[in-house]
């Protein structure tokens, strides 16, 4: 039979409530019985794949409060671009990648400043990919009366994790940045952009992109695993976890922008709609492998005729 909500623990009530919910809309996805064992063992018996996909998360709201979450996300992300692209814009002549020793001046960029700039991009690229992970989350925390800061609060986790990445990216910044042009001509600095290129596409193969892609796909098994209290401090706490997975499926082709250029903007455009693809198409494997494909290829193509490297990053 059906349990009722007041018979499911606090931590399983909420995705009680979700599943109430597709089942007044009509649909099959969520319509059946089931025994709370695990949070595991429901996620790996009834959440695959096909049965919970981002596309799901839109029909746990109205279309009026679907228009407004992604409104503001896309509006926020565009506001970061403009951002994003003045910044870039400024920093035209400053070397930013490795494709751009010895042909663009040494920065002096300092940490804040850094950082400032990595948040900006990463508001930009990342907030219209999580739309549907935001909607699940918000349609979770309406339900139980939580605060109107827990949706924004869920946001700011989710960048607080990419704008903690930004101190990895720096630190390999202030290394090239050292570098002066004759680094430009060695064999070893070709080898090593070649080389992250191609670890980068043969990361979109891996068992860890694929786990953490799958989460980041599944917006109903995230709420029920991750986001099942309420509470602000467990809003952050949520959004900082779905951060750790987005982190985990796209930190390997971020670091294509640390060969290509951190503010080159054809790739950082390329980027984020490859992230989309992956996180929020139904063949978003598929079209992580492609990714994968294209990037090993490039990166077989840098060490085969180096100047490619300089053509891809200025």
């Amino acid at each position: 039979m059906l349990l009722s909500r007041a018979t499911l623990p606090a931590g399983e009530q909420a995705f009680a409530i979700l599943f109430k919910t597709r089942c007044r809309r009509g649909t099959s996805f969520l319509a059946f019985t089931f025994i709370p064992f695990s949070r595991v063992v429901l996620y790996n018996k009834l959440m695959r794949p096909e049965k919970d996909t981002p596309r799901d998360a839109f029909d746990l709201l109205s279309w009026r409060v679907n228009v407004v979450v992604v409104v503001a996300l896309v509006a926020v992300s565009l506001v970061a671009w403009i951002g994003t692209i003045e910044q870039a814009n400024s920093m035209r002549g400053m070397v930013m990648g490795l494709g751009q020793i010895g042909y663009r001046n040494h920065g002096n960029m300092g940490a804040v400043e850094f950082l400032a700039m990595w948040i900006t991009m990463m508001a930009g690229m990342m907030l219209p990919t999580i739309a549907p992970m935001v909607l699940a989350h918000h349609a979770v925390a309406h339900r139980r009366l939580a605060s109107a800061f827990s949706t924004p609060v869920f946001v700011a986790g989710y960048l607080l994790v990419w704008s903690a990445s930004g101190i990895a990216v720096f630190l390999a910044y202030w290394i090239f940045a050292q570098w002066d042009d004759d680094a430009a001509q060695s064999h070893w600095l070709l080898t090593l952009a070649g080389e992250m290129l191609v670890f980068a596409g043969v990361y979109q193969f891996t068992r860890w992109i694929r786990h953490c892609a799958e989460i980041c796909r599944s917006p109903l098994a995230f709420v029920y695993m991750y986001d099942s209290r309420r509470g602000v401090h467990n809003a952050l706490r949520a959004g900082m976890v779905h951060g750790a997975y987005c982190l985990g499926c796209c930190w390997a082709e971020m670091t294509v922008l640390v060969v290509v250029g951190l503010t080159n903007l054809l790739w950082m455009t390329m980027l984020m709609v490859v992230f989309y693809v992956e996180k929020n198409w139904r063949h978003g494997r598929a079209g992580a492998k492609v990714a994968g494909v294209g990037l090993i290829v490039l990166g077989v193509a840098v060490l085969a005729y180096p100047p490619l490297l300089v053509g891809i990053s200025n």
